[in-house]
């Protein structure tokens, strides 16, 4: 059964580098996806309250043999609750979702810049921290201006960043300020939802190495150090995402999948969301 290498944040604490991702799929099939993953080897399970689905990964969790404490659970708090009380009474809708009494991490889903409240958000993030109920804290979708204001006007520096990345959109400017910072990058939409696994050059190398075009870019993204979450509720198709340990690309390789950037998003940009 493959298991995810770990990846020690900037806190002291470690993530497995490969989870699984549950965007905006239900309940019963978050509850059904989680659980095959947790049998498959999975320990990182990605979840938000946008996706309307903590309860049925909670009960997955809770359901499994596997303690626990040996999985990695991570939320977030949506941009209709920033604000320090909001916050604060999202979490704890989220904590009672889940069925928990901790949570490994939770990040601002969306830095919603019109809204301007993303640095009390982050105190919230900060105190919940502090009270033991959270392990670790983070952001998602936070451009580097967005990560300097809350280094000049916030506390701790966030232990990743979580953004959208993937062949066309390999974020380089994003993974030099997290690198610098010490910020693990961790990538949502990792296969660009799909879309990205009838490229050519991605073909040729999934026959080149008898492997899925999406194993060639999720070993890809590891290679680059990047933490990575692949959805998905089949579980043919999380079993062939978490079995991508046992072989490597080339630099040739890696020098191909480098030239399909040209910074296609398949979702929005953080300046203009919220």
């Amino acid at each position: 059964m493959p298991t995810s290498p770990l990846v020690t944040l900037s806190d002291g604490r470690a993530i497995p580098q490969l989870g699984l991702g549950v965007y905006k799929v239900s309940d019963s099939e978050a509850t059904d996806a989680a659980a095959h993953a947790l049998e498959t080897g999975y320990r990182h399970i990605d979840t938000a309250a946008f996706y309307e689905n903590e309860r049925g990964v909670g009960q997955a969790i809770r359901a499994s043999d596997v303690p626990r404490h040996e999985v990695f659970v991570t939320s977030k708090v949506w941009q209709s609750d920033h604000g320090y009380d909001e916050t604060r009474r999202a979490f704890d809708t989220s904590l009672e979702k889940l069925g928990f009494d901790y949570l490994d991490l939770y990040l601002i889903h969306w830095p919603a810049p019109r809204q301007n409240r993303y640095v009390e958000t982050w105190r919230a993030l900060e105190s919940l921290k502090a009270d033991g109920v959270v392990r670790s804290i983070g952001v998602s979708n936070f451009h580097p201006h967005h990560l300097e204001r809350l280094a000049q006007e916030g506390g701790e520096t966030p232990v990743v960043n979580q953004v959208e990345l993937h062949p066309w959109l390999q974020q380089a400017e994003v993974r030099k300020y997290d690198a610098a910072h010490s910020i693990a990058t961790e990538a949502w939409s990792p296969l660009a939802r799909g879309r990205i696994l009838d490229d050519p050059t991605l073909a040729a190398l999934a026959a080149k190495h008898g492997r899925s075009a999406a194993q060639i870019v999720l070993r890809w993204q590891l290679d680059l150090g990047n933490i990575v979450i692949p959805k998905s509720i089949t579980p043919e198709r999380i079993r062939e995402n978490i079995d991508v340990f046992d072989f490597a690309l080339d630099d040739d390789d890696r020098a191909r999948i480098a030239a399909l950037d040209s910074g296609q998003r398949t979702g929005k940009d953080p300046d203009d969301l919220g």
